[in-house]
């Protein structure tokens, strides 16, 4: 007899996530380090496609269309989903509310490269760098702009911030700072196999 999968309570209860205004300390905080362009493309970039980590170490320059502000992801470096089924190749409309200023900080982050590598975030020591590498940035900002997240039970530290947990400001920001949006788009933005994926996770995060 087979089971459904339910996120538990606890855990949907306990999903990090943040709001706009600390997003935006982030950023700025991007600009006190050597880094300042490339983190804040990062964080930007995170927060509003909902990309996981090791997806954007995947993307490359060519995969940019700033004039058309779109970002086409191929199906190979997506997530897997969890059958035997791969992802089709996506195109993700940057900056949906114009808010961002995402293209912006993109063609001013490019301004500053001065190199061949295709990867839209190159490392010094390698070609691009790696899913852990941006995880690492975010981390770094989070607690340079001492941002505490927010859960449905109360608030955490700096240090639970990671890139995951821009994907969840995603769903919240979505579902709460714009009007208009259902669970059905937020499962179009965070390209989950199912709706009851994005139900199970953020359901809580409807307004009643």
């Amino acid at each position: 007899m087979g089971t459904t999968s339910h996120t538990p309570r606890n855990e949907k209860t306990n999903i990090h996530f943040l709001k706009p205004k600390q997003i935006e300390q982030m950023r700025d905080a991007a600009h006190e380090g050597r880094h300042g362009q490339r983190d804040d493309a990062i964080v930007t970039l995170l927060y509003d496609t909902g990309l996981r980590r090791k997806e954007l170490s995947q993307v490359n320059r060519d995969m940019l269309d700033l004039d058309d502000e779109q970002l086409r992801l191929p199906g190979h470096i997506q997530k897997d989903y969890p059958n035997e089924n791969s992802p089709s190749p996506v195109t993700i409309e940057i900056d949906q509310e114009g808010d961002l200023r995402t293209a912006r900080t993109l063609r001013s982050y490019l301004s500053t490269r001065d190199d061949d590598s295709p990867a839209l975030f190159p490392s010094r020591k390698s070609d691009r760098l790696t899913g852990k590498g941006i995880n690492d940035i975010v981390k770094r900002l989070a607690d340079r702009a001492e941002v505490r997240p927010h859960t449905f039970t109360g608030r955490g530290e700096s240090n639970d911030v990671t890139a995951h947990t821009l994907r969840h400001s995603v769903a919240y920001r979505m579902l709460h700072i714009y009007d208009g949006y259902t669970l059905y788009n937020v499962r179009n933005r965070l390209r989950h196999s199912r709706l009851a994926t994005t139900e199970q996770k953020y359901d809580h995060f409807d307004s009643v």
